[in-house]
């Protein structure tokens, strides 16, 4: 199976190498041209049939044109077309179109901001049911933070002149939250099978210290249990999709399929597992981000606003409409005030979690089980496992792991 595997990869390999720039391999494995994406698609074809004389069609059948449709959907390169995700484009097209359309009147600027969050929570859930893998809210997070950005420099930098001052600092804001964003984004602990388990052949039989000699197999539960002396691994602490055992507090995420040590969540905007290597640089993330949200709204409320105080000038502003240029930057404050709100509440639930040392995920289950209680208004689900006191927690939660070492299932058995 090996050779055959390499001799695959060898071919295939081989194969890409003589493809020109228009060309790729689609997902049956056959080579393919550009000029060609919208012949040969069986599935759209029944579908657009069954569309068009009012038949209905299978969810399958529309769901395999997708994903034909997202193979097929590739940009010129070198050695052969890449493919885009699909998923990228909806933030660059239409977060420009709606906040330039609800620029131009109170009214659509309430229903357009009022709907976008709705949408966005509404692909969620969709996303969060199908355990599926998609780019959309990262690259929605990218575009906006660039796209405001812009907007700050050309209205009030370059128009109002506000100062090299009130530039300087959102622009290192923006740089030290694109930092740890990157930071974010690194290794969360996923746990690895160690050569110690994986170089372990099915029935391979093994002298025990307590005389027993017969493993049935080093990837199953009860091999690992025999090959490190261990009676029984409890069901709690075995990943059955991985096949390794859990350390207390990481949990099996279905979206990065894998398994983080002392994971919180896997957070959509990052498109990343929250666990014990990055949590800390998520932190400094939302904090950077909220500062420097927070102070470009208020420059830029007293540019376009003169003479009232932020938290008025957000809901009363008189003569913003009149000129295009200032009812856009405020619908553009806007449309950031929106976002900042919903960051502040994903901090302020982080903040309280570390504070009382409980993860997402721990709370989730604690609900589940019913082991835990809402406490602080329904802000923290409260289980007093892990809580050895305020200062103990954060001490606790500021020293986690951050060093690139990588965590093998011997580590921990």
């Amino acid at each position: 199976m090996g050779g055959k595997a390499k001799r695959k990869s060898r071919s295939e390999s081989e194969h890409e190498d003589g493809l020109c720039c228009c060309e790729y391999i689609n997902q049956n494995g056959q080579r393919s041209h550009l000029a060609a994406c919208l012949c040969d698609c069986a599935d759209l074809d029944q579908a657009c049939d069954g569309w068009i004389t009012c038949k209905p069609s299978e969810p399958q059948v529309w769901a395999r044109a997708v994903e034909t449709a997202a193979d097929r959907f590739r940009v010129p390169w070198i050695r052969g077309a890449k493919k885009v995700d699909v998923s990228l484009i909806p933030p660059l097209l239409l977060l420009p179109i709606c906040l330039h359309i609800a620029a131009l009147h109170v009214l659509l600027a309430v229903v357009i901001l009022t709907s976008l969050p709705v949408l966005v929570i509404w692909y969620y859930h969709l996303t969060h049911q199908r355990k599926g893998k998609t780019l959309l809210f990262l690259s929605l997070a990218l575009f906006s933070l660039g796209y405001m950005y812009y907007t700050f420099v050309q209205e009030m930098f370059y128009k109002s002149n506000i100062g090299w001052g009130h530039f300087s600092v959102v622009s290192c804001g923006l740089l030290l939250t694109i930092l740890f964003l990157v930071k974010a984004k690194q290794d969360p602990g996923y746990l690895i099978r160690s050569e110690k388990t994986t170089s372990i052949k099915p029935e391979a039989s093994h002298e025990l210290a307590n005389g027993f000699r017969t493993v049935r197999s080093a990837s199953s539960k009860e091999g690992i249990a025999l090959l490190y002396g261990e009676s029984q691994i409890p069901e709690k602490n075995w990943c059955n999709i991985c096949q390794l055992v859990k350390p207390p507090r990481s949990g099996h995420c279905r979206i990065c399929g894998a398994c983080v040590r002392r994971m919180d969540h896997h957070c959509v905007w990052i498109n990343n597992c929250i666990g014990e290597r990055n949590h800390k640089f998520f932190i400094l993330l939302l904090i950077l981000f909220q500062f420097t949200s927070i102070y470009g709204i208020t420059v830029t409320l007293r540019i376009i606003c003169r003479g009232q105080s932020i938290f008025t000038a957000l809901l009363y502003c008189p003569g913003v409409y009149a000129e295009y240029s200032s009812s856009f930057a405020f619908t553009c404050v806007w449309y950031c005030t929106i976002v900042t709100a919903g960051m502040a509440y994903v901090l302020l639930i982080q903040l309280l979690n570390i504070s009382y040392n409980i993860t997402e995920r721990e709370a989730r289950i604690a609900l589940r089980e019913k082991t835990g209680r809402w406490i602080l208004g329904g802000l923290v689900v409260y289980t007093g496992r892990y809580n050895h006191g305020f200062f103990q927690n954060w001490l606790h939660f500021l020293s986690l792991e951050s060093h690139t070492a990588r965590y093998y299932v011997t580590d921990i058995v």
